[in-house]
């Protein structure tokens, strides 16, 4: 018999007795068995039916498989599901809790996977964080799955741990912490600045965080063309005279900061058109009431915003966070489901700077004309989210040579 969950704020040293948490938290009692389940997709009803599934009949497609190798994304689940890596290193803002306790977000992330883009995905926590062992490790799991969803692992090794996977599979290897916070931002600075009448070329950005997301969405701006963008570490700028920088850090450096700016990140704010908040901690309104007029402010931390959109309101044109009680969520389940989607339609070999873009572009055209102030990036649940950047990633792969099909 599986352990009772009990209430952890009982003081009695003897918990037998103890009430299970799901008795008075509907948070446990949705999770009670886990989220998630496999289902078959052919009956298996008779004889006939278990000679067909499974042996004699199965037989004839392993052997087919074995023969021509590429058949095996046609007679599997193989290029229709995705697995959801995480070694628990940095599970939402709770950091290093292990991979037993990330499985709540991983089995999450898999029914998101499936609820918002149509594709299966399998939560893998595993028990390691050396970069070399989880490459290794998801090498020889990766037959079984047609793309691979990095989750919750801690910078810089998350950086080292996609590249060397994109280096040694030839399916598509995302980290969503990276690339989809990074997708979503630049659908809603997209919209956001054609709501104020400028193009992204115009803008000097700040971004607070030099970690998996900052890196990212500094790539992503300087790919689509933002004027400059800065980034802000808990000692200050990022720039190329800085002597303590990672190899990460000092290759943000090199593309980005073209102003050589110096100092904090207050003085970086000082006539900054847009604030991109993945760090946490808080902004002093001081530095947000010196951000240049109708500025943009992102401020994306959860549960608690680097700027409270009360503050941000006063100063700024648009104002994003990272919550759903607030107008213009960044939420990345607006992208990754829709980037896996597309990928695995056409097969892809990997995902492209270009399929990314594809997708901020065609995530931020969901908005069309109904484009305001409080409505620049569109909800999760809008049904047109989804397909349309499915399509847009499709596409993209196909225009850029790495669609299989």
């Amino acid at each position: 018999m599986a352990a009772e969950i009990v209430n952890p704020r009982s003081d009695s040293a003897d918990q037998d007795g103890a009430e299970p948490l799901d008795s008075f938290d509907p948070v446990f009692a949705l999770h009670r068995g886990g989220k998630m389940a496999v289902q078959a997709t052919v009956p298996v009803r008779d004889k006939d039916d278990l000679s067909l599934a499974y042996t004699p009949g199965v037989a004839r497609v392993c052997t087919a498989i074995a023969d021509q190798p590429e058949l095996v994304n046609d007679y599997t689940w193989k290029s229709s599901v995705v697995a959801v890596v995480t070694d628990g290193t940095a599970v939402l803002g709770l950091g290093d809790i292990g991979p037993e306790a990330s499985l709540p977000v991983m089995e999450g992330k898999a029914i998101l996977f499936k609820q918002f883009g149509g594709v299966d995905a399998v939560p893998i926590a595993l028990d390691c964080t050396d970069a070399d062992d989880i490459v290794e490790t998801v090498v020889r799991l990766a037959p079984s799955f047609g793309g691979v969803n990095l989750e919750d692992i801690s910078a810089p090794r998350c950086f080292e741990i996609e590249r060397k996977l994109q280096e040694r599979l030839d399916i598509p290897v995302f980290h969503d912490d990276q690339h989809g916070t990074a997708v979503v931002t630049l659908a809603a600075l997209r919209n956001a600045a054609r709501l104020s009448g400028r193009e992204i070329g115009q803008l000097r950005a700040v971004i607070s965080g030099a970690g998996a997301a900052g890196v990212a969405i500094a790539k992503m701006l300087v790919e689509a063309g933002i004027g400059d963008v800065a980034l802000a570490d808990r000692k200050g700028i990022i720039s190329a005279d800085r002597q303590d920088l990672t190899p990460v850090k000092s290759e943000v450096a090199s593309f980005t900061n073209k102003a050589g700016l110096t100092g904090s990140l207050e003085d970086a704010l000082a006539g900054a058109d847009v604030f991109i908040g993945v760090s946490g901690g808080t902004v002093p309104e001081a530095a947000v009431a010196s951000m240049a007029e109708g500025a943009f402010v992102f401020a994306m931390a959860n549960p608690n915003p680097e700027v409270h959109p009360d503050v941000a309101h006063k100063y700024a044109a648009v104002v994003a966070t990272g919550r759903s009680d607030f107008p213009n969520q960044i939420n990345n389940v607006l992208a990754f489901p829709g980037i896996f989607a597309g990928a695995l339609q056409v097969r892809a070999s990997r995902i492209t700077e270009g399929m990314k873009i594809a997708a901020a572009e065609a995530l931020a055209a969901v908005v069309g004309d109904d484009l305001a102030a409080d409505y620049v990036i569109p909800s999760p649940f809008d049904e047109r989210v989804a397909p349309a950047v499915t399509a847009a990633v499709a596409a993209a792969a196909r225009a850029e040579g790495v669609a299989r099909r």
